[in-house]
């Protein structure tokens, strides 16, 4: 039973990992909008409707151009996933998509391999 009460324990933690994947304004559909944290289905109807009218080219657009998205709340939508064109509120690149653990450990073992291989 403890077994199994950890293993779903695991399981709801990597769940949330991948649930902070990153979300593009200009190729996400309403549900994916509705997907991240801070955006419900008028918001992500507002931003579907603007983009109809050409893509966002950046943050400032987006804030220009959705009612309801000042520096504030952009920032919050940032950090839930959100980008313009790949790029986060701070105008950084996106962070990547969260790994796997399974892809983590085994891109470490081969890091360590390659750094005795160099010594």
């Amino acid at each position: 039973m403890l077994k199994k009460f950890l293993f779903a324990i695991t399981t709801f933690v990597l769940g949330i990992g991948l649930a902070f994947a990153q979300v593009d304004v200009n190729k996400a559909d309403q549900a994916a909008l509705d997907g991240i944290r801070g955006i419900g289905p008028a918001t992500s109807k507002r931003i579907l409707d603007e983009r109809k009218k050409g893509e966002f080219k950046d943050w400032a657009d987006l804030q220009a151009r959705v009612k309801g998205i000042k520096d504030k709340s952009a920032a919050k939508l940032s950090d839930a996933g959100l980008t313009v064109n790949g790029q986060t509120k701070s105008g950084t690149a996106a962070r990547p998509a969260a790994k796997t653990a399974k892809a983590d450990a085994g891109g470490a073992a081969e890091s360590t391999k390659k750094n005795k291989a160099a010594n």
